[in-house]
């Protein structure tokens, strides 16, 4: 069953060079309004970094960890009745292990306080995470100096990292297609994703990274699942 989501992982089609997506200290987004999948979507992507054995630092802004901790298994079940198999208790009690949940207040998070508590986890040998997944920073508010911290902190530490921004309806983009949340912080990130409704599915459009192309992938929002066309 493991290498069989790896076999048919979605991600693929995105077009990018490595399986990893991220380089080594680089920053993704997932852009979409509010109740569209953000979470689902980042959710899918640490998913398949588990599958690959590598382990997934996801930090919450908004939900507790049982929340977060639901989501995982809700979206592991889904990925297993899409290819027809019966969830695996043994590959979800091997994927665990790769994945620690970790929440702040929105206004008690700092990179100085993430650093803390990573130094915590690794000096300890409890948890090296590769990738980190963001959930629930407030982009609409001033994030330039945040981020660059945090940027120099992967920097040093070659942890990739995935964002969750939040964008609104009323909201026009900029000349390049940039939702506002993003116009002048997009030099820091280096993929940039959209979730865009399109009838029944959900269009996820590349709008920085990548082949620089519209994707062939939808995010179906009954399933919570990335598929191809």
């Amino acid at each position: 069953m493991k290498k069989d989501l790896l076999m048919r992982n979605p991600l693929r089609q995105l077009g990018y060079g490595s399986e990893d997506i991220l380089a080594d200290g680089a920053f993704g987004a997932i852009l979409a309004r509010a109740g569209l999948g953000k979470t689902a979507f980042l959710v899918q992507i640490a998913l398949h970094t588990m599958l690959r054995d590598r382990s997934v630092l996801h930090i919450s802004l908004d939900d507790p960890v049982d929340k977060v901790s639901l989501w995982y298994q809700e979206v592991f079940n889904l990925m297993a009745k899409s290819r027809q198999a019966i969830p695996s208790s043994d590959l979800w009690d091997h994927l665990l292990p790769q994945r620690f949940i970790m929440t702040f207040k929105v206004e008690g998070f700092s990179v100085p306080k993430l650093r803390e508590r990573l130094t915590d986890l690794t000096e300890q040998d409890i948890f090296h995470p590769h990738t980190l997944i963001i959930d629930g920073l407030p982009f609409d508010g001033d994030m330039g100096g945040l981020l660059e911290d945090l940027k120099a902190m992967c920097g040093e530490t070659g942890i990739r990292s995935w964002f969750t921004v939040r964008t609104h309806r009323h909201e026009e983009p900029g000349p390049d297609g940039m939702p506002p949340q993003l116009a002048d912080l997009q030099n820091l990130f280096d993929i940039a994703l959209q979730l865009l409704p399109d009838g029944q599915d959900i269009h996820i459009r590349q709008l920085k990274g990548g082949t620089g192309q519209d994707t062939p992938l939808r995010f179906d929002p009954a399933t919570m699942l990335i598929k191809a066309d």
